[in-house]
């Protein structure tokens, strides 16, 4: 095994294992498509994972062979020896052909690496023999069990034998299982405990740092090209593969474009969701608590927050938040301002579901390897109580209790708190799995209502005219109703039909329209379902201050009280 200094962590670790002389197959899983960084002769190298681990980490082994269902068998190293292995099948009798020619059928290849294997096992001085299987999780992948085939099933042996059978363990013989994500891979291989798994991860700041660095000698001008402080550069693209890395500063380069701020964000955009395959959507949010209207409570909380994660103080900052609240009570801009006023990206969690064995754990696995490397980020999950799966499961075929155990597990990794922020979203925190919600997950539950005051009902107004492109002030607002009840959606919509009737009437002004319109507002309908969304959210508040004096002097049975008794007319289960 290769003695080359400055090698990734889990190399070092691969080195450390094989040192001790009783794991033969490994399974590497991750960023797998990235270049490694090692060093030859005090210079800085950067290759491919399978070249890599072919002149790099097996540089001492005699035979390296690769393996993938396209290209078949291929030789890296050892020619000769498999030459005279071929010759001394010959001369057992059995046909060959004159030439080294090696199986590309898996059965067939996989047959000629055992019997070679077993054949240099015996030799006088046995070589060294490394095995590199690339997409691994297409010759055994994860399935259900009654589905196996007699195919995969002899695959699935030969491979379980080679990590297994105490023959090979200290023969210096390896096996080498690349998969992107373990749960594409079968089951029995991941949770095999004759082997070691180990992830190749993407690059951090201090990685991607030394990565620019290195490419200033093919880009020289790279340097100059940059708009942002060269020292802060790559914590500005923490996230990004090497290969990206290059791409990004090649396709700006290559075509004399500077490396501004909106260029950085915008490609960063680009290829996180790329690698992501539109698993989530990554928003490099400009906005601040500032532009939330009203809150003042809820901005409050969240300003303190903010102010301990830009000190650094983890250790007093939540793992997640809970926003609940009827919808259009502005969940999802919270989160953004929030974001912005964090100074981290902003990344919305869509829709990672498949239909498809292992693939929606798989598209998770994805996704919070690249969470991990983004260094600081606020993940948002819209629609929690949808997204985010059950504890037991449903007629899925137990889909939704894996997604529920992969996330409670991440959630609760506190060498993530103050990295990784959460922020669930849902009208329907009573649907919500209670152990997703428990205090070291989601710690903070924040309730959200209408605007209940005049103060903060002139503050949407104003703030949803000029996201409309409506130039209104606190003047031009007619008098609100009494006792009216609108949320931010509604006044959205109302600030649209005033845009619409001055475009067809130009000769209108804006106050008399919206003067009409509120004469003429009605509520939106189904009053008692809103009521009980805003009463499940006032249950599951964490702090007086967030609740509005119209909640405040609740108790807790009468709330439940009332939810009863809506669930009844309702008839809600």
């Amino acid at each position: 095994m290769s003695q080359s200094n400055n090698l990734p962590a889990w190399a070092e670790e691969f080195r450390r294992i094989f040192r001790a002389g009783t794991v033969s197959q490994y399974l590497l899983f991750g960023s797998l498509f990235d270049l490694v960084p090692y060093r030859h002769q005090e210079q800085q190298k950067f290759a491919p994972l399978k070249d890599f681990l072919a002149n790099v980490l097996f540089a001492p082994f005699e035979v390296v062979l690769t393996y993938n269902r396209s290209a078949g068998l291929k030789a890296c190293r050892g020619e000769e020896i498999l030459q005279k292995y071929m010759q001394a099948r010959k001369d057992w009798g059995i046909p060959v052909n004159s030439q080294l020619v090696l199986p590309r059928e898996v059965m067939a290849s996989l047959e000629f690496v055992d019997s070679f294997l077993r054949f240099s096992r015996h030799s006088e001085q046995p070589p060294r023999v490394a095995l590199i299987i690339d997409f691994a999780e297409y010759l055994a992948p994860r399935t259900d069990p009654s589905q196996v085939s007699d195919r995969t099933s002899e695959i699935l042996i030969r491979l379980l034998d080679w990590a297994s059978d105490p023959g090979w363990v200290g023969a210096q013989h390896v096996t080498v299982l690349c998969t992107e994500t373990l749960n594409l891979l079968h089951r029995n291989l991941v949770e095999n405990s004759y082997s070691a798994k180990l992830q190749v991860r993407l690059p951090d700041v201090a990685e991607c740092q030394e990565y620019l660095e290195f490419l200033t000698a093919d880009y020289p001008e790279l340097k100059e090209s940059v708009e942002v402080s060269w020292e802060s550069f790559g914590s500005r693209v923490v996230g990004l593969s090497r290969v990206h890395l290059r791409h990004m500063v090649a396709l700006a380069l290559k075509n004399g474009q500077k490396l501004s701020n909106k260029y950085l964000s915008n490609i960063k955009k680009e290829l996180i969701e790329k690698e992501c395959a539109g698993l989530l959507e990554f928003v490099d949010s400009t906005k601040s608590l500032a532009d939330v209207a009203g809150m003042d409570s809820v901005k409050a909380w969240l300003s303190h927050d903010a102010h301990l994660v830009k000190q650094g103080n983890y250790a007093a900052v939540p793992m997640g938040y809970l926003f609940c609240g009827r919808i259009g009570t502005g969940k999802t801009w919270l989160a953004n301002c929030f974001a912005g006023e964090l100074g981290i990206p902003f990344v919305v969690l869509k829709n990672f579901r498949d239909k498809w064995m292992g693939a929606t754990e798989s598209n998770l696995e994805k996704i919070f390897t690249v969470l991990k490397a983004l260094g600081q980020v606020l993940v948002f999950v819209d629609e929690a109580d949808q997204m985010t799966g059950k504890r037991g499961g449903g007629d899925d075929g137990g889909i939704s209790g894996r997604i529920y155990g992969m996330l409670a597990k991440e959630m609760s990794d506190t060498r993530q708190r103050g990295k990784i922020l959460w922020v669930f979203a849902t009208s329907r925190p009573d649907l919500l799995e209670v152990d997703l919600k428990r205090p070291g997950r989601l710690d903070v539950h924040i309730p959200l209502f209408p605007p209940q005051t005049v103060e903060e009902k002139t503050s949407l107004f104003l703030a949803m005219a000029q996201k409309v492109g409506l130039k209104l002030t606190a003047q031009e607002l007619p008098p609100l109703p009494e006792n009216m009840e609108i949320g931010g959606n509604e006044i959205e919509a109302m600030m649209v039909r005033v845009q619409r009737l001055l475009s067809l009437h130009p000769e209108t002004n804006l106050h008399d329209h919206l003067a009409t319109l509120l004469r003429e507002y009605r509520p939106l309908s189904h009053r008692r379902i809103l009521e009980y969304m805003d009463l499940v959210a006032v249950k599951e508040c964490t702090d007086q201050g967030f609740l509005p004096p119209a909640y405040g002097g609740q108790t807790s049975d009468m709330v439940d009280g009332r939810l009863e008794q809506l669930k009844h007319e309702l008839r809600m289960t």
